[in-house]
């Protein structure tokens, strides 16, 4: 096991193309890290640069403590797990686990003892003698991570290892990775587009964008505390709700928050809950309200400020019910949300929603408890709790009263 630090790490492509850009992250010992973000982010990249595959532009790698910049692959202690399997389609599955370490000639039985324990750690004792065509999508991502883990690193790198499985299959791998991991303890690197994937899987979350790191944190206080208005909207979902709202004082500590033809009152403990929120009475924020916040006002069970809204479309998901409305105010216009909605658009995920409805009109999703009559084209007063409401400076996209952005503006 390892301690991995990236220090101003940059990658420059031909023609001055920059995929990572001065990229500063530590993964403990042991932990499970997850680099996220939308397509062409670096994430990808970045984890390359780690195993060796792609030479550093600039800043320093450390894998053990040890500057590891001009080490090749194979020096470098590290296991890699790929998106496609790479299996050898002629060998059995027995000897594609053994295969790596026969090449760096260890003992037969040590090979023997490695591939038997991987083999019922992963459940795959029953194939060991089939080849990879013989077996199913699940079972060969299983013969990947196997031969990785017969080579006892100090690293497993991933780099979406579960995207070609279909949806409940990935579910299943997602708590078998999990599982392994608290087993092992082996400092884990995982890549995946999947922000589901992320939040499930990692002890923390490492947010990409345009090569630049947005936030690193807990599944959890990415979800409640983003730093800005991408990462709350690549975090969760459904994604968060954002529409331009003016933000005034309510004279009792507390606020009004307007938009369209809503009102919603914020109370003064959580005016005060994000420190420097009242400089901007009187003035245009962005408000973003998560669709899990939201509830049918007949099963709320918090005082919050209703909404009156007509439904446009309902999803009824057995548990939930996702209602989706429209609100009379234009898209926001901040280059973070263009980057969200164009990231929603190449999603081809059944979990992918409206960002926005163009024109004149914002689409807003709720999730409702699914004993709600709600129905498409009905009205329903929806409660949306306002101590959980974020905000977010509309030049910057910077979160109001972020720890973060408030120690970078003293």
């Amino acid at each position: 096991m390892a301690e991995i630090v990236l220090s101003g790490v940059d990658k420059i492509y031909s023609g001055g193309v920059k995929a990572v850009d001065n990229l500063n992250l530590e993964i403990k010992d042991g932990e499970f890290m997850v680099l996220v973000g939308p397509s062409g982010c670096g994430k990808s990249t970045a984890l390359r640069m780690i195993a060796g595959l792609e030479e550093i532009s600039a800043g320093t790698l450390s894998i053990g403590g040890k500057v590891v910049n001009d080490l090749p692959p194979k020096s470098r202690d590290i296991a890699m797990v790929f998106q496609n399997y790479a299996l050898y389609p002629h060998m059995t599955v027995e000897q594609n686990l053994a295969f790596g370490l026969k090449l760096r000639k260890t003992p037969k039985a040590e090979i023997e003892r490695r591939v038997k324990e991987a083999a019922a750690m992963l459940g795959l004792e029953p194939y060991l003698k089939r080849k990879p065509a013989a077996l199913s999508g699940g079972q060969r991502q299983r013969v990947a991570m196997g031969r990785a883990i017969v080579r006892e690193p100090q690293a497993f790198l991933m780099d979406e290892p579960l995207s070609n499985l279909d949806a409940k299959l990935r579910v299943q791998m997602r708590a078998s990775l999990h599982q392994l991991h608290e087993r092992l303890g082996v400092t884990t690197i995982y890549v995946t587009h999947d922000q589901v994937e992320a939040m499930t899987l990692g002890d923390r979350v490492a947010v990409l964008k345009d090569g630049k790191l947005q936030q690193v944190d807990t599944p959890k206080n990415l979800f409640d505390h983003p730093v800005n208005l991408f990462v709350a909207g690549f975090i969760g979902s459904p994604a968060m709700n954002f529409v331009d709202a003016r933000i005034e004082d309510a004279g009792d500590g507390g606020a009004l928050l307007r938009f369209a033809d809503h009102t919603l009152n914020v109370g003064a403990d959580s005016v005060r809950e994000h420190p420097g929120l009242s400089d901007y009475f009187g003035s245009e924020i962005i408000l973003g309200i998560r669709p899990s916040d939201f509830e049918d006002a007949e099963f709320a069970a918090h005082n919050g400020s209703a909404m009156n809204i007509v439904a446009d479309v309902t999803e009824e998901l057995g548990t939930e019910i996702n209602v989706i409305f429209g609100v009379d105010a234009p898209p926001v216009q901040h280059e973070a949300a263009a980057a969200l909605a164009a990231d929603a658009s190449d999603d081809d995920s059944d979990e992918a929603l409206p960002l926005s409805g163009g024109g004149n009109k914002t689409f807003f999703t709720a999730r409702v408890n699914p004993r709600s009559s709600v129905r498409p084209g009905q009205p329903v007063a929806l409660t949306v709790d306002t101590r959980r409401l974020h905000y977010f400076d509309s030049s910057s996209g910077l979160a109001i009263g972020h720890p973060a952005n408030t120690k970078a503006a003293v």
